[in-house]
């Protein structure tokens, strides 16, 4: 293994990137490769940044192709221009995807990361689109990779924030699961008794079309297309409008309290105290909050 993989990065200029970025080190100490390296990943250099901007206004450019593309009063006048705008930008990004694995030190590496993945993702649907046209539409998904700006804009420290959000969703799940689960009885049970009571004369074709009115009904979003029409339909449907509305909080309820703690716990920090042994402290205790003493590393900073 060459051991300069794992050697610390030299200080300077380009010693301020991020964990991702330092994770993917140069094809070469010096010359070409290695000064495209450093265009390309690092954002400290009037030359970055003007890399980055120039990436950014060319991913919304190429995205606001696409959608001009899908309307059809627009594409009727301007579909060989637009076009021959989105071939242009696939290859200019495949020619920079191809760049980034070329001055990388290790290529799958980078190819099977997060970015790389979604690098490769903004390519793939113009190429597809010779095989089937319809996914030249899913040429949007190169909106993610806006996601370079947290980088650029140094805004990497928010992931952490994000990462409570996600912590919380994770830990709240089992509860989240069980709600589901009752909801989804709930949507077979009055699908079923719709589709006995009100019949195909009514829309009610099928316990499944049913569901779907349940789901519908439950989520108060009432399209209309298919309603009850006897008076026992109806006292169905109130009923199910109110249970719908009495449960329609309850997953964000699990949600928050879950965040409260995720949130609480992060606040508290794990000092034991050396009288009572207790372990459990706000971040800004100087003193237990159950025998009074002062905290061992604050008795240390005194």
């Amino acid at each position: 293994m060459d051991p300069s993989q794992d050697s610390p990065q030299p200080q300077g200029e380009h010693s301020s990137r991020s964990l991702f970025e330092r994770q993917h080190r140069p094809a070469a100490e010096t010359g070409l490769r290695n000064r495209l390296f450093h265009i390309i990943f690092d954002h400290e250099g009037r030359l970055e940044r003007d890399f980055d901007i120039a990436l950014i206004i060319a991913i919304l450019a190429s995205v606001l192709v696409v959608m001009l593309d899908s309307v059809p009063s627009i594409k009727a006048r301007w579909h060989d221009a637009l076009y021959a705008a989105e071939w242009f930008f696939t290859l200019l990004f495949t020619a920079e995807y191809l760049l980034r694995l070329w001055v990388v030190r290790r290529p799958v590496r980078y190819a099977t990361s997060f970015f790389g993945v979604i690098d490769l993702l903004a390519i793939l649907p113009t190429f597809l689109s010779l095989l089937f046209p319809g996914s030249t539409s899913l040429t949007v998904v190169r909106i993610l990779r806006l996601l370079r700006i947290f980088r650029i804009l140094k805004l990497v420290e928010y992931s952490s924030e994000a990462g409570v959000l996600v912590q919380s969703l994770v830990r709240s799940r089992r509860k989240i699961a069980v709600f589901i689960a009752t909801l989804l009885t709930i949507t077979v049970i009055f699908g079923a008794l719709m589709h006995v009571i009100e019949g195909p004369e009514q829309g009610f074709t099928s316990i499944p079309t049913g569901m779907y009115w349940a789901v519908v009904t439950m989520a108060t979003v009432g399209f209309g297309d298919i309603a009850p029409g006897t008076p026992l339909g109806r006292l169905v449907t109130s009923v199910l409008i109110l249970i719908g509305y009495s449960i329609i909080a309850v997953p964000t309820g699990i949600y928050t309290a879950e965040l409260a703690r995720t949130m609480r716990e992060r606040s508290r920090m794990t000092v034991r105290c050396t009288e009572c042994g207790l372990p459990d402290h706000e971040t800004d205790a100087w003193y237990c909050r159950k025998c009074g003493r002062c905290l061992p590393d604050r008795g240390e900073e005194d």
